[in-house]
């Protein structure tokens, strides 16, 4: 290859690389315009007359009082709810939100303290933690990022916006995008795996499904995107943990997702609890105010998170809370969370100029524009007679839908899955008719509904089977008496289906793990069923990757079914008896042991990639190179064959790309099985040579289809600007498009074979 043809280099600043472009049709967004671009002029809105009317007759006490959040009974961290103080601030007119409140008549209750009690009126917006579900919960967010497909965040989002808005919550602090190579991270079980890509395009999606189309409607929610910066790279992957990040990382890694979100139309940001570079992230002024509100002309509201700005003083980059406050409210958080740094000392800091009286107007009138909006000064109540107390048969019926879509299939040694629905089945492990499988974020208030367990749900989907089961091992995997019982059922069986994991307990906030195995004991209870030589399979239930370690070997199919919600055991019997044909696919990379974490698919190449043939190259010695399993990975019940991407043109001017221009790339697959199945299209590109290491791969385009057998179909994807460019270094936002090769990749994984070349000239 000539090692000058990347001399010439095209920059755009911002937007410009991609004008026209709409990221909503390619489920992707655009680079966001840089700072050079124009600011944001007068605002301009339905409702911005009202808004300025509103504010002149407030006094400063009621401005600062609308940026105040408290929390109800529920806690969400340290501290404890602050239930008294919300209903005196209520009363007084200086209250903006409520979080952890929920119950139509719960909700009504304070908010007439606010609307009929306060001086003007003013009405609270009600925040909750609807994460993947309110009543009815669906699989966790990882879970959902498997299923490959947009459409199952959107069914989770509307079915939790219809059931949160009639109980009065208007607010979910959802999606969490933050994108992560750290499985040791418990939040990753809350985000949506390693991929920007993929990541902004169920970000967009779930922030469609909760706000729709009018924010009014009694069935919408406001959306928030969090958090915002860089949470998914925290050190060990301990929580609330240091991360030091490039500004090329930053722009092509972290942010994509939230531009996405963005231009879905999402209503608020949430700051996040990690420092980005030295700086804590809700003092990160460029971030929360240079690139959310100037660049990207954000005119939502950024929320912080609980006990955030306080938590600066600890982070040793405040002073006090005064200089907490200062520090927060400048950097760009317009409503603070549970602490109220900024509610008590807005005044002294305002009267010594460390904050203006325009920032305060500016942070004032965002969090108006949202409750004008959601139409709270029209329709401040929740109608207590049609509030939804519990999930519905359809809700039910979408949760399942949502879950089998999310099965991910590992392997499957002579076609042992699907199970035949006759002769005598044991169900076996700590989680065989556990109702732990709702996952993280789940919320208390969804305890009432008990989940379909996996032992109940093999019963009724195989009523003429002899089904019996034997716990085993508990959950932590100390109590491991009953393995040899569970061993005796195996041998006296047809085949024995073994339920293992982690509880839910394990993952999400503060919920960091060292060791990625299978908690205590349990692949005992794997090995003495492999002992016997009877069929066997294994489902894994998780918050995110586990490591495998020997079992893997001895074991014939294993199932990775996530946290899969209330209706995850029968999703869980609908793969296993074959009526749902597994498609999910890994959202993240399964690495084979924790010393190789970070590990993840879009890593750079390095200058000594790996060569079994040379030892002095990338590896470690004691562990075979690559994942266990990579992202992508999944397989299906039958066989697809997907051929080599197709492009309408071989080389394409850089400018033509620049003013619009895109590429087709078509690709022909076929279902070469013997029965209907679902398969996912992944598009990949690698920018080979460029002015800044590019990734070996980088997702860019994936379809999820269903075919027939014998069927086939080609689908067709486009690349533009945005996919084959990158941000640099430059911290006011500058995008390149090179000219040079691009090459193409198509397959059912990031292994991916079959490539062409693009040449950008």
């Amino acid at each position: 290859m000539n090692d000058v043809r990347r001399r010439t280099v095209l920059a755009a600043a911002g937007g410009a690389a991609i004008a026209g472009k709409a990221a909503t049709a390619r489920a992707q967004a655009p680079p966001a315009p840089t700072s050079d671009a124009p600011r944001p002029g007068p605002e301009s809105g339905p409702y911005e007359t009202r808004i300025r009317a509103l504010m002149a007759r407030m006094t400063i006490d009621e401005k600062l009082g609308q940026l105040q959040q408290f929390a109800w009974t529920g806690d969400t961290g340290p501290g404890g709810g602050q239930t008294a103080a919300a209903e005196k601030a209520a009363r007084r007119g200086r209250l903006g939100s409520v979080l952890n409140i929920y119950g139509a008549r719960t909700t009504n209750t304070l908010q007439r303290m606010a609307v009929e009690k306060s001086r003007l009126g003013i009405p609270l917006i009600f925040g909750l933690d609807v994460i993947h579900g309110m009543w009815t919960t669906f699989p966790i967010p990882l879970g959902q990022a498997a299923a490959f497909d947009p459409a199952v965040a959107v069914w989770d989002a509307e079915v939790s916006a219809r059931e949160a808005r009639s109980n009065g919550v208007h607010w979910a602090f959802s999606p969490m995008m933050d994108v992560t190579h750290e499985p040791r991270w418990g939040r990753i079980a809350e985000g949506d795996g390693e991929d920007p890509y993929l990541a902004a395009t169920l970000a967009a999606a779930k922030t469609r499904g909760y706000q729709g189309d009018d924010l009014r409607s009694r069935h919408r929610l406001a959306a928030c995107a969090k958090h915002m910066i860089a949470y998914g790279g925290v050190e060990g992957g301990r929580d609330y943990n240091t991360v030091d990040v490039s500004e090329a990382r930053l722009r092509n890694f972290y942010l994509p997702p939230f531009r996405a979100a963005l231009d879905a139309g999402v209503a608020t940001v949430m700051a996040s609890f990690n420092t980005v570079s030295g700086v804590p992230a809700h003092g990160y002024r460029h971030a929360l105010t240079e690139i959310l509100k100037e660049e990207w002309g954000f005119r939502g509201f950024v929320v912080s998170d609980y006990n955030g700005v306080q938590e600066m003083i600890v982070h040793g980059y405040a002073a006090d809370r005064s200089d907490a406050a200062r520090l927060a409210f400048n950097a760009g958080i317009d409503m603070e969370m549970a602490s109220t740094t900024i509610n008590e000392y807005g005044k002294r800091l305002l009267r010594g100029g460390q904050i203006t009286t325009d920032r305060l107007d500016d942070a004032v009138a965002r969090i108006l524009r949202l409750k004008f909006r959601l139409g709270l000064f029209e329709h401040p109540y929740a109608d207590e007679d049609t509030a939804i107390a519990g999930p519905t048969k359809a809700s039910r019926a979408a949760a399942r839908e949502a879950a089998g879509r999310t099965m991910v299939l590992l392997k499957n040694e002579k076609s042992t899955l699907p199970l035949d629905r006759s002769g005598s089945i044991a169900v076996v492990g700590p989680f065989a008719d556990s109702t732990d499988l709702r996952g993280s974020w789940a919320g208390t208030w969804a305890d009432a509904f008990r989940p379909v367990t996996v032992l109940d749900a093999v019963k009724d989907a195989a009523p003429k089977a002899s089904v019996s089961h034997v716990e085993g091992v508990d959950a932590s995997g100390r109590n491991t008496r009953g393995i040899a019982r569970a061993a005796s059922a195996a041998r006296a069986t047809d085949v024995t289906v073994v339920v293992v994991g982690e509880a839910a307990t394990l993952s999400g906030e503060a919920a960091v793990r060292s060791d990625l195995g299978l908690p205590g004991r349990q692949e005992r209870l794997i090995t003495a069923i492999a002992d016997t030589g009877a069929p066997f399979v294994v489902v894994l239930l998780s918050g995110r990757p586990l490591t495998m370690g020997g079992w893997l070997d001895r074991t014939p199919a294993v199932l990775q079914a996530w946290h899969p919600g209330i209706e995850g055991g029968n999703a869980i019997a609908d793969v296993l008896f074959g009526t749902v044909n597994p498609g999910g696919k890994l959202p993240v990379t399964f690495p084979r042991a924790v010393g190789q974490i970070p590990i993840y698919y879009n890593h750079e190449n390095t200058g000594r990639p790996y060569d079994r043939a040379n030892h002095y190259t990338s590896k470690y010695l004691d562990l075979a190179y690559g994942p266990q399993f990579p992202f992508g990975h999944g397989l299906s019940y039958t066989t697809f064959d997907i051929g080599e991407p197709r492009l309408s043109v071989s080389r394409v001017r850089a400018e033509a790309l620049r003013k619009g221009d895109t590429v087709e790339v078509a690709v022909a697959v076929r279902n070469t099985g013997r029965r209907k199945g679902d398969e996912v299209v992944q598009l990949y590109i690698r920018d080979p040579v460029a002015s800044i290491v590019q990734p070996v791969r980088r997702l860019s385009g994936f379809r999820r289809v269903s075919l027939g057998a014998g069927k086939a179909t080609t689908v067709r994807f486009r690349l533009s600007a945005e996919e084959l460019g990158f941000w640099t270094q430059d911290p006011h936002g500058r995008f390149l498009l090179q000219k040079g090769e691009i090459r193409v990749f198509a397959g059912n994984s990031s292994l991916a074979k079959g490539g062409r070349t693009l040449t950008i000239i």
